[in-house]
């Protein structure tokens, strides 16, 4: 396969007429330079140069591919300088809105790229609970969310896209008994002292899995804070459900945390972007979104 590496160093050879020469003016080793040409013959099947004692001379197939090979550079520079020059001319104010969980997961690796790509575009956070950025979002005080999907209420007036399906996982101290088990369900759990996470409405998903389980969990500790319920799990004093997204294999603490699938509890939670419908939408959003769909696995477009 042509690399653009191949193209440039089979240029500089043919406007250098030697091997040496084209060393000297690119300050690459001769043997790599060597090796670029001959991959390409090999590739193309025909002879670029003649090889003479004074140095070499473009072949007609030589000749042909030289211009084809200038062709393919301009094309690639010029797209480079349009994706920049697109970059840097874009400006304007975007207004994002965040719950708490998934900001300390998502919202620093989307920002960050979409400010390196974007630097004149000014970036403003407001995080909040659910049902606040849902109202901002439906009024168009803010541009787009980017929040767990599972609990939306005004979906009629949202449109949203799934970044991440994100499943549960049953979190456990190292050496407890239910590690000893092959499988694991929620009855078993139920045995034992819950961590319950309730930041991001989270409380209310567990209430749903309880419910439908049929269960009543023994409730240790209710917390506002993921690095708390990992303390308290890698300290043994409970096990946690939690989704895999926020999953960590040590405490602040340095202490190990486990994490086992459970046989029947196959839902997950959908981690995504949201924004108000209609045709009238801030141009910003469409790179925004763009990006952010960079890099993230089994997203999925709803209604």
């Amino acid at each position: 396969m042509l690399t653009l590496r191949q193209l440039r160093h089979f240029i500089a050879v043919a406007e250098a007429g030697s091997i040496s020469g084209a060393a000297q003016a690119t300050f690459v080793a001769q043997s790599s330079l060597t090796l670029a040409v001959q991959q390409l013959e090999d590739e193309l099947a025909a002879p670029l140069f003649e090889r003479h004692a004074k140095g070499m001379t473009l072949t007609h197939q030589g000749h042909q591919f030289l211009r084809q090979a200038n062709l393919i550079l301009a094309t690639v520079e010029n797209a480079k300088f349009s994706v920049r020059q697109g970059m840097e001319s874009l400006s304007g104010d975007l207004t994002l809105g965040v719950t708490s969980l998934v900001s300390g997961y998502f919202l620093m690796d989307i920002l960050t790229r979409f400010r390196a790509c974007y630097p004149g575009v000014n970036v403003r956070i407001v995080e909040d609970e659910r049902r606040y950025i849902e109202h901002l979002l439906v009024n168009g005080e803010i541009d787009i969310g980017v929040l767990i999907l599972s609990n939306l209420e005004d979906r009629h007036a949202l449109q949203t896209e799934v970044l991440v399906h994100s499943p549960y996982r049953l979190w456990l101290p190292p050496l407890h008994p239910l590690l000893e088990q092959e499988s694991i369900a929620l009855a078993d759990v139920a045995a034992y002292p819950l961590v319950q996470l309730n930041a991001d409405e989270m409380e209310r998903h567990a209430r749903q899995i309880w419910a439908r389980a049929g269960l009543h969990p023994c409730i240790a500790m209710r917390t506002a804070s993921t690095e708390a319920v990992r303390s308290m799990v890698a300290a043994g004093l409970g096990v946690s459900i939690q989704p895999d997204m926020a999953y960590r294999p040590w405490s602040l603490e340095g202490s190990m945390i486990e994490a086992r699938q459970l046989s029947d509890l196959n839902e997950h939670l959908n981690v995504g972007l949201a924004w108000r419908r209609g045709n009238s939408r801030p141009e910003l959003i469409a790179p925004f979104l763009a990006l952010a769909r960079e890099k993230m696995p089994g997203r999925k477009p709803v209604a």
